[in-house]
């Protein structure tokens, strides 16, 4: 038995899909779909990408292009865990570029309405240590993680 998470977007799904596996290391793009001609679907032109499988860094996901019924929301997001403040400034900054925008808590949206969590792995080893509150409290005042910041909550 195989899972995986399937996205509803309203067209774009290829350049989203290698969009996003140019960012994520150890990603790919897998099977693509493509709705038939003649289109019996409300969505899609003939020939438009139906579905994208893809792979980030090791975790698979189904792109749907399902039109404007269902559109994307913060309800769904990607956790990325990056290790240091280069790699977490390196994929913020690419999300947010181009129409995306910062959010909260380490959250932002890329251009097509997807949200993403940009999680630096020094953030979990410190909100589970003792000063974990005083980590968690610098945290909800910031956009982008900042790990120095972080690490100062931490030392008091």
């Amino acid at each position: 038995m195989d899972t995986s998470t399937c996205i509803w977007f309203d067209g774009r799904i290829e350049e989203a899909a290698e969009c996003y596996v140019s960012l994520v290391p150890g990603s790919s793009i897998g099977t693509i779909t493509r709705y038939p001609d003649p289109n019996p679907f409300p969505s899609g032109g003939a020939g438009d990408a139906l579905t994208v499988e893809l792979t980030l860094a090791g975790t698979p996901y189904m792109l749907l292009n399902g039109g404007p019924q269902f559109p994307l929301t913060e309800a769904v997001s990607i956790v990325v865990v990056v290790d240091g403040q280069e790699e977490v400034d390196r994929l913020w900054d690419a999300l947010v570029a181009d129409g995306g925008a910062e959010s909260v808590c380490g959250w932002c949206k890329d251009r097509f309405g997807l949200s993403w969590q940009v999680v630096p792995r020094r953030y979990l080893e410190l909100a589970a240590g003792p000063s974990g509150a005083a980590v968690n409290e610098a945290m909800m005042r910031m956009r982008k993680l900042d790990i120095a910041a972080l690490e100062a909550a931490a030392a008091g």
